[in-house]
C-alpha cells in the first residue's frame, strides 16, 4: 500500500511537472494576433467583401478596429484603416511591407510580376522604376511635354466649345478618357493610336482589361475551388482581353525598331529599346519587359488620371459655389480668356485645393496596390506572421473623423487652403498614392494634366448635369464602379455654357 501511495505521489509529482513545461512553452509560444470577425469554414471572410471592398472594410474596421485580420479563403489578410497604424507599415516596417502578392491575373497578365507596379522589391524594381523616372515620370521630363498637354487640352475645347455653341450636352467621362489616353499614348508610344483607320482601339483594350482584372479570382484564395473560374471563363476572358493588347505592343515595338538607330529617342518604347541594345550599368531587360513596362504606363496612367478628372467635375457640378470660388482664383491669375497657362496654375491656390479634397474623398485606387509581409513583424502589440498580405484603406482613412473631424465625409476644399499636406505621402491621414518605398512614381505626370486641364475646363465654361427625369440625382452622380480604379459607375453627361 505504501509503495503504491509513494508511485501515486512521484507519478502526480512528473505528470505536474510535464504540464507545468508544456503550459510555459504554449504561453511563451502563444502569439497576439489582430482582432478578427467571425469567419465561415472554407471562405474565411470573403462573404463579408461586398462588390465596394473599401466601403465594406471600413464597415467591418469601425466594429473591430482600425487593425484587423481577415482570411480569404486560406490567405490571411491585414486591413488598416488608421493613420496612425499606416504609418507602422509604409514608415517604421516599410521594407517589410515592401513586396507585393502574386496572384493569378498577375501571373498570368503580368508574367509573375516582371512590371513596376507588381514585381517583388529589390534591385529589378529599383531599376525599372528609375527607367520610368528618368524617362518618362521625372520632372524634367514631365515640363518637356507642356506643348503635347496644351494641343490636346486645345483640340478637347474646341469639342466642348461646339457642345456649348448648339446648347447640347456632352459625354465628360468620354471626352477626358481620351484626352488622358491621347497624351499618355504620345508621350509613351510616339503617336496616338485610338481613333484612327487601321489601328486598334487602345481605349477600348484598357477598360477591357480593367473589367477582366477587377473579377475576383477564387483560385488565388480557395485553391480547390479554381475549376469555378474556369467554368466562369475567367481563363479563356483574359487570354481574349490580353493577345490583342500584347500584339499591340508588340506591333509598337516593332514599329519603333524600323525606324532605325538614328531617329531621335523621343519617348519611352525608343528610350527602352536603346536600354536593352546598350545595357547601361549592366541592367538587362527583354522584349517581354518592355511590352510590361509600357503596359504599366498605358493602365495606370490612364485610369488614375481620368478617374480624378472625371470625380472633380462630379463634385463641382454638385457644388457651384465651389464652382464660382474656383473661376475667380483662375481668372485672378490668368491674362488669358482662351487658354490657362501652366506657368499661371502655379499660383492659384484653390485649384490645388480642390484637387486635394476630391483624391481626398474619391481616392482613385481607394485600397492601395495590396502589400505582402516578408518577415514576422510585431505592429501595435500584435504578431504578424510573414506571407501575410496586406490592405491599405486609404478611402476610410481619409474619411476617418478622428483625424479630419465630424465633416470628413462632405466635400469641402477649404480645409486644404492652410494645409501642409502633399501627394508624397509624408502624412498617413493622407495617402491618396500610397507612401514609402512603394509610393506611386507618376504623381508628378497625373498632376500636370489634371491641374491644367481642369483650369481650362472651368474658366471658359459653367457646367451643369444633363436634366434626368427618373432616378436619385445623388445616388446617380456619386455611384461608384467596381475593380481596382474607382471611377464613376456611370458616364458624367454635363452641359457646357460659354461664360
Amino acid at each position: 500500500m505504501e509503495m503504491i501511495l509513494i508511485s501515486l505521489c512521484l507519478t502526480t509529482l512528473l505528470a505536474f511537472f510535464l504540464l507545468k513545461r508544456i503550459f510555459n512553452r504554449t504561453a511563451t509560444n502563444k502569439v497576439n494576433l489582430p482582432p478578427s470577425p467571425w469567419r465561415l469554414p472554407v471562405i474565411g471572410n470573403l462573404h463579408q467583401l461586398s462588390l465596394h471592398p473599401h466601403r465594406s472594410l471600413r464597415s467591418l474596421s469601425l466594429r473591430h478596429g482600425p487593425l484587423m485580420l481577415l482570411h480569404f479563403g486560406r490567405v490571411p489578410v491585414l486591413i488598416v484603416s488608421s493613420a496612425d497604424i499606416a504609418h507602422e507599415v509604409m514608415k517604421t516596417h516599410d521594407l517589410k511591407f515592401a513586396n507585393r502578392p502574386i496572384g493569378k491575373a498577375t501571373n498570368t497578365i503580368l508574367k509573375g510580376g516582371r512590371d513596376v507596379v507588381f514585381s517583388s522589391y529589390g534591385e529589378y524594381w529599383r531599376q525599372m522604376k528609375g527607367l520610368c523616372v528618368l524617362h518618362l515620370l521625372g520632372n524634367k521630363m514631365v515640363r518637356s511635354f507642356e506643348k503635347l498637354r496644351e494641343e490636346q487640352i486645345n483640340i478637347m475645347m474646341e469639342k466642348v466649345e461646339k457642345a456649348s455653341s448648339s446648347s447640347s450636352s456632352i459625354n465628360l467621362s468620354k471626352t477626358i478618357f481620351t484626352l488622358t489616353n491621347t497624351v499618355v499614348s504620345r508621350v509613351s508610344l510616339g503617336r496616338q493610336y485610338s481613333g484612327e483607320k487601321n489601328t486598334v482601339d487602345v481605349k477600348k483594350m484598357v477598360r477591357e482589361l480593367i473589367d477582366t482584372v477587377s473579377v475576383f479570382p477564387l483560385a488565388d484564395y480557395i485553391p480547390y475551388l479554381a475549376w469555378i473560374d474556369t467554368i466562369r471563363g475567367l481563363d479563356h476572358k483574359a487570354e481574349q482581353v490580353l493577345k490583342p493588347l500584347f500584339d499591340f505592343l508588340e506591333n509598337v515595338v516593332q514599329g519603333h525598331e524600323g525606324e532605325g538607330d538614328d531617329k531621335e529617342k523621343s519617348d519611352l518604347v525608343d528610350m527602352l529599346l536603346w536600354i536593352q541594345k546598350e545595357k547601361p550599368n549592366g541592367f538587362e531587360i527583354d522584349r517581354q519587359d518592355i511590352r510590361l513596362i509600357i503596359f504599366d504606363m498605358l493602365v495606370a496612367g490612364v485610369t488614375t488620371t481620368s478617374a480624378l478628372l472625371e470625380w472633380t467635375m462630379t463634385e463641382l457640378i454638385r457644388h457651384p459655389e465651389t464652382m464660382k470660388k474656383l473661376q475667380e482664383d483662375i481668372r485672378t491669375h490668368s491674362k488669358s480668356n482662351f487658354y490657362v497657362s501652366e506657368e499661371e496654375i502655379e499660383n492659384m491656390k484653390y485649384l490645388k485645393a480642390v484637387i486635394k479634397e476630391v483624391l481626398r474623398i474619391h481616392p482613385p485606387a481607394p485600397i492601395l496596390v495590396p502589400r505582402l509581409l516578408s518577415e514576422d513583424v510585431k505592429l501595435k502589440g500584435y504578431d504578424i506572421a510573414a506571407g501575410t498580405q496586406v490592405i491599405i484603406n486609404a478611402w476610410a482613412i481619409q474619411r476617418d473623423t478622428a483625424t479630419w473631424g465630424p465633416d470628413a465625409e462632405e466635400f469641402k476644399p477649404e480645409r486644404h487652403l492652410d494645409s501642409t499636406l502633399d501627394f508624397q505621402g509624408q502624412n498617413f491621414m493622407y495617402i491618396p498614392f500610397g507612401s514609402g518605398r512603394r509610393l506611386c512614381p507618376g504623381i508628378g505626370f497625373t498632376m500636370a494634366l489634371v491641374e491644367v486641364t481642369l483650369a481650362n475646363l472651368v474658366n471658359r465654361f459653367d457646367w451643369e448635369f444633363e436634366v434626368r427625369t427618373v432616378g436619385d440625382d445623388e445616388q446617380y452622380h456619386l455611384a461608384e464602379s467596381t475593380g481596382m480604379e474607382v471611377c464613376r459607375k456611370f458616364p458624367l453627361i454635363a452641359l457646357p455654357s460659354s461664360l
